[in-house]
């Protein structure tokens, strides 16, 4: 009788092996598609809203940062990111500048949309979707059920070193930054609605009564009432 067929070991490896190829070809698959998956998510989805999960962690190990809040976007340029905890901080693109509103400090920070984005993480959501222009995009592999694509900036002028982006299908899951100086945050989008009936009152943003502006506040229309 031939050894393999006496071999128990040899009949399990040989129903399973195939199985584990075909698994591992399938991993490979997605992996491969990573990129595509990013490029389908910029393409299809021209609006989202859902709500985040945000986690900072330094080089130095301390403790951790954590927050939470929603957001929604329509590109190009208009958004609103709004952290509701652990402290308020509003975020909005008008689709000409970005307001970032400090409650606590009643201070606005005006910038013009196209400085506050670059090649930053934010151009992924909310830019033209023109991914090529700012980035260099590379498949990372598969992990925690995730697609991932790496984007690397190709200007350095930006205040991030590297950007990992996990995508399930064509629908965002996580991004993951590093910064130039070892920090790293970590995105988790969850409750995500691909192009909602839109808002545009939600992408406007009026200084608040008192508040001190800072930047670029040209527009009278958009100075504190």
């Amino acid at each position: 009788m031939n050894a393999r067929r006496r071999n128990p070991a040899w009949s399990v490896a040989r129903r399973v092996l195939p199985g584990v190829a075909m698994i591992l070809v399938a991993g490979a698959a997605a992996a491969a598609d990573a990129v595509a998956q990013l490029r389908q998510f910029v393409s299809v989805t021209r609006s989202a809203e859902g709500e985040f999960e945000q986690i900072v962690t330094a080089k130095s190990g301390r403790r951790p940062q954590q927050s939470a809040g929603r957001f929604a976007f329509a590109r190009p340029g208009k958004f609103r990111w709004e952290y509701e905890k652990p402290y308020p901080q509003l975020l909005v693109g008008d689709g000409e500048r970005m307001w970032t509103w400090d409650r606590d400090l009643n201070q606005v920070t005006v910038r013009r949309i196209g400085d506050a984005l670059g090649a930053t993480p934010a151009a992924i959501l909310f830019g033209s979707g023109s991914l090529d222009d700012n980035f260099v995009l590379t498949d990372a592999g598969s992990g925690d059920g995730l697609s991932w694509v790496e984007a690397r900036p190709k200007r350095a002028e930006g205040a991030f070193d590297s950007l990992r982006i996990g995508l399930s299908g064509s629908e965002l899951k996580r991004m993951e930054m590093q910064d130039n100086f070892g920090q790293i945050t970590l995105i988790s989008f969850t409750r995500l609605r691909p192009n909602p009936p839109q808002d545009e009152g939600r992408f406007h943003f009026v200084p608040p009564a008192g508040a001190d502006v800072i930047g670029e506040a040209s527009d009278p229309a958009a100075q504190p009432r």
